[in-house]
């Protein structure tokens, strides 16, 4: 039985017996750890992953079990292998802090000793998380959690003061569906807490790499990445101290590998942070698969490294899917030799050649929030090619980033009115090198609704189609507008009292909403927007009720318990397959024993109702063709002794 893993998507759960006092554990190692210095003939194959990846700047390293440190098929792989180490759960809260003010560093400084001792360096996992929290720190809500948060960054970035890479400050704050905050112990004390979570861990280590890591963010197109993406513009724009972002790339059938995972990591690449992949590993290990990995990381100069969780496959938190580069037995897979390939035919010396500047923005249909910019393009002479394009309003110390836009035009919205606006534009190739800024093009927004004061028509009564567990589709008759400044589009929002909740906005007559409560009443209304900001009055509303599960086929599901330990354990994955006929959407529910509570979930919308739990799909996995598959997880706590586990799982 694994008795140190307690994911979600990680190994994980603290280790029974650690001693509780007052910071104990001591490095026995001092100072910083420098970046190795590798002298290698030109067009050198190295033949260990670490040293590959080294060729082009790059790391290449792994989670390290401190339980497993005696196993030396264990530690000769990791150590010939890896040259960056991630501690699995040792430097996690539960494990450092197991009573308020009390640290214990044992465990933690088994692997951060034995990674150092081997000429390795150490990112550190992971500071504020709403899960693996000691019990204490559950307890706790408002002021008071929020202070023990900050204490808890304080005396674990002071221990490690120096002497760590990079730390995952945040970790996992955003929900699977809708981009928003994950409601969260931490979230409830207020939006800021990831902000001060952040501008406390500066303050603790000024020479850490500060990021935010999360998973289902690897894909450009879902709201999870998009919603992370605005976050981190934003802290950029307002200078909250971030460095880096983690995409933890734990593929599987779930959430599989996407082509635009390039795209993702080249557009947080240029928010100005680095990129990470912290925590990867690809159900089935695909050779294809891993090498698209690496080559993306590669491509954008921005990615620093790449770790993968857990050095052999049965030492992964997912055994079953064999999702690592070593099998059990420590034997290299195909997928190893791909990457080894992919890291040794890194360009050695990689664009850094940046793209010509821009033309002089030229702006037009201004308005009172919007104005259309248009410049000669750049060209790109480094190989990498062009990438796109990002616009910027100067405004002194701090530039604001208006928008990004892939040709060489776009369209600015959510401008303030009457307001003067200097603005200019940068290029940027794919290795993310910068162009000089073009010279700036002024305009003044017009004043309020500017001379465009007239709303557009009232828009159609929608009508409803296509209706699911979580989605439906709306049409409606369009609105037009005789105010000068033009149909900009329509917003769609839910009636329910005395605030109505904003589902959607489309720049067309229809939309296809996502993200609904299975087996709900919705009454939605439309109102058409313009140009100049004027909203027409709102359409009459149309009701429909969510399904109560699926539509189409019918569904079963297969619960498999990953891993146990004294008080909590793992189901995951639970198989959810669609029957002979298509489905979209599913509703999987199943009781907990008595005094058991879920602590985290992945890959769907759970909802608990005493010892009832309704898992329902998430926004990307909800669609099933016929035989098709897809998985979700949980995490639970329960009392020492109790091993009873869920039951009378149904899929409906």
């Amino acid at each position: 039985m694994r008795t140190n893993a307690q994911p979600p998507r990680e190994t994980r759960r603290s280790f029974s017996g650690l001693r509780r006092v007052v910071a104990v554990g001591v490095l026995g190692l001092v100072g910083t750890v420098a970046p190795l210095a590798l002298s290698l003939p030109a067009d050198a194959a190295e033949t260990t992953l670490g040293a590959a990846a080294q060729q082009s700047g790059r790391y290449f390293g792994t989670a390290i079990n401190a339980g497993k440190l005696g196993e030396s098929a264990y530690t000769t792989i990791a150590n010939r292998e890896f040259d960056m180490v991630t501690a699995e759960n040792e430097m996690k809260i539960d494990a450092t802090e197991p009573n308020r003010g009390q640290f214990n560093f044992t465990n933690a400084d088994r692997v951060y000793n034995w990674a150092v001792q081997n000429g390795k360096r150490v990112r550190g996992h992971t500071l504020a998380w709403h899960s693996q929290q000691p019990g204490w720190m559950q307890s706790l809500s408002g002021s008071t959690l929020r202070q023990a948060m900050i204490d808890h960054i304080n005396g674990v970035m002071a221990h490690y003061k120096g002497k760590i890479y990079a730390w995952d400050v945040v970790n996992e704050a955003y929900a699977d569906s809708g981009g928003g905050r994950r409601d969260s112990n931490l979230q409830r004390t207020g939006n800021d807490w990831i902000e001060v979570a952040f501008r406390a861990a500066r303050t603790a280590d000024p020479a850490a790499k500060l990021c935010y890591n999360d998973y289902n963010i690897d894909n450009w197109t879902w709201d999870k990445t998009q919603g992370v993406y605005n976050m981190v513009r934003d802290f950029k724009a307002r200078g909250v101290p971030i460095d880096c972002v983690g995409l933890q790339a734990h593929f599987n059938s779930g959430s599989p590998y996407n082509s635009n995972f390039r795209t993702t990591i080249s557009s947080f690449a240029a928010l100005g942070v680095d990129v990470q992949i912290t925590e990867l590993d690809i159900q089935g290990a695909s050779a294809t698969t891993y090498a698209n990995v690496v080559n993306d990381c590669l491509a954008v100069a921005r990615c620093n490294g790449i770790t993968t969780w857990g050095v052999r496959d049965s030492d992964s938190w997912r055994p079953n899917d064999t999702p690592l580069l070593f099998d059990g037995n420590g034997n290299k897979k195909a997928a190893y030799t791909s990457v080894l390939n992919a890291l040794n035919s890194a360009n050695p010396n990689p664009d850094t050649t940046p793209p010509s500047t821009p033309g002089t923005p030229a702006a037009s249909n201004v308005t009172a929030s919007g104005a259309t910019l248009t410049w000669a393009a750049s060209t790109d002479t480094g190989g990498s090619g062009l990438a796109g394009y990002n616009v910027y309003r100067e405004q002194g110390a701090t530039d604001t980033l208006l928008g990004q836009s892939s040709t060489n035009s776009i369209t600015l919205t959510g401008l303030t009115g009457n307001t003067q606006y200097q603005v200019y534009v940068q290029a940027r190739d794919g290795a993310n090198n910068l162009s000089g800024n073009s010279q700036l093009v002024t305009f003044t927004t017009q004043t309020g609704g500017g001379t465009d004061t007239t709303p557009p028509s009232t828009p159609g009564t929608p009508a409803v189609s296509n209706v699911t567990s979580s989605g439906a589709a709306m049409t409606w008759t369009a609105s037009t507008d005789t105010g000068g400044s033009g149909l900009a589009g329509y917003d769609v929002y839910r009636e329910q009292g005395a605030s109505d909740p904003l589902l959607g906005q489309s720049s067309t007559n229809s939309i296809t909403l996502t993200g609904l409560t299975a087996s709900t009443q919705y009454q939605v209304y439309v109102r058409a927007r313009d140009g100049a900001g004027n909203l027409s009055a709102n359409s009459s509303a149309a009701a429909f009720t969510t399904t109560g599960g699926n539509t189409g086929g019918s569904c079963a599901v297969t619960p498999t318990t990953q891993t146990q330990w004294q008080n909590g354990y793992v189901v995951d994955p639970v198989r959810v397959t669609a029957g002979n006929s298509a489905i979209s959407g599913w509703s999987v529910t199943f009781t907990l024993p008595a005094g058991h509570t879920v602590t985290a979930s992945w890959n769907t919308q759970l909802t608990v109702s005493g010892q009832t739990v309704t898992a329902r799909n998430a926004g990307h996995n909800g669609n099933l063709g016929p035989g098709a598959s897809t998985t979700f997880g949980f995490q639970v706590s329960r009392p020492n002794g109790n091993t009873s586990l869920p039951s009378g799982y149904t899929c409906a």
